[in-house]
Order: structure tokens, then sequence, then C-alpha cells
């Protein structure tokens, strides 16, 4: 039974999350969830709580054992980007980019 949990438009650079996400992949959950604890990127505290909603979201689909779950997949898509501009020298202005992610994560039991 898989379980599966989605978090749209974070203000994360999808590049710089894909380091975090690449850690816990294929990993138990507490396992998973030990390892962002301790991680100090900032994506690691937002990657934690949509890893918690997707265990909550298998227990309340009925999950016979919640400690067998692992991380099955864990993706992060490129999202819409922001753009801003900022005043610069001789009357210029210079383009900021903020950009967005779409991270999705699907746990399911170990067999």
């Amino acid at each position: 039974m898989e379980a599966k949990a989605t978090l749209k438009s974070a203000r994360l650079s999808p590049q710089k999350t894909r380091l975090v996400v690449d850690m816990i992949r294929g990993r138990g959950v507490q396992d998973a969830l030990n390892i962002l604890k301790f991680s100090p990127k900032r994506s690691a505290a937002i990657v934690s709580k949509l890893v918690s909603s997707a265990v909550a979201n298998a227990e309340q689909k009925g999950v016979s054992d919640v400690d067998r779950l692992f991380v099955k997949t864990i993706s992060v898509d490129q999202g819409p980007v922001l753009k801003r501009f900022m005043p610069r020298a001789q009357g210029r202005a210079t383009r900021i980019r903020k950009p967005t992610a779409h991270i999705t994560v699907v746990l399911d039991e170990k067999s």
C-alpha cells in the first residue's frame, strides 16, 4: 500500500533541494527523518515535514505497520520562477530570480 504527499511551489531552489532528497531516497522512514533532523540545509526541515505528512497519510489509509515504511520515490521538480528587479549603478537594473520547487514523496511497505 503506497502513501503519497506533495508540496507545490516551495520557496526553495530545486537544485539545492535535490542534494537533500538524494540522501534519503530508498531509506526507511525513521532513518530518513533522523538524517533530515541533523542536516544543516534549509530544505531539510521542509522535506522532513513532507515525509511526516506522507506517514500520516499512510496511517489514514490503514497501513498495517508504519515501522516497515520506506521512501520508495522522492522527486523535486522546478516550479514557477518569481522574477524581481534590483536597482544597480548608473540607472541599470538586474534581474533577481527566485526559484520554487515541487516536491513529491511516495512511501511503500517493505515486503
